[in-house]
């Protein structure tokens, strides 16, 4: 009977330590608070530039993290903001330099039709530690392909800077 209990409170003590190790934060992803940086950020840099866009960070399991839709942006620029920024971190690239792999010819032609859907132009960028290992990233949706990339580059710098 007390080598029964033993084995149950062993086996209740075991699934509480994996639970908690489950639940930890990797520390080779985003932070609440850095996606929160980075988002205010582009937030920031696409007011600057007079740009109403979509901007979403996704974690580095590619699992959105946070979004923001500035009013009046356009509706069809939110699953094109989350996306790009899954592209990004799904091949650690920024979805433009992927887009020119992706060209007829190219050496991965027609990959945008995998992983339900990627998006292969500008706006989408990897956010790396200050160890320079991927933490998640960043995609911006709404103006013209080369201001969703420079807002989206300011958000993933963000997280490089102290503040």
């Amino acid at each position: 009977m007390l080598t029964e209990q033993i084995k149950k409170y062993g086996l209740m003590l075991f699934i509480a330590v994996i639970s908690i190790q489950l639940n930890a934060q990797n520390p080779f992803d985003i932070s609440h608070d850095q996606a929160m940086k980075a988002l205010e950020i582009a937030k920031q840099k696409a007011e600057s530039m007079n740009v109403l866009v979509n901007i979403a960070v996704v974690d580095a399991g590619a699992n959105l993290k946070s979004f923001l839709r500035m009013d009046d942006s356009f509706l069809g620029s939110i699953d094109v903001a989350i996306k790009k920024a899954k592209t990004a971190r799904y091949f650690d690239i920024d979805t433009g330099e992927l887009g020119e792999l992706t060209q007829p010819g190219g050496i991965i032609y027609n990959i945008e039709h995998s992983n339900g859907g990627l998006m292969t132009f500008p706006g989408g960028v990897p956010i790396k530690n200050k160890n320079g290992k991927i933490i998640g990233a960043i995609g911006v949706s709404g103006g013209t392909i080369e201001e969703d990339r420079i807002i989206a580059n300011a958000g993933a710098a963000s997280i490089l800077t102290k503040n």
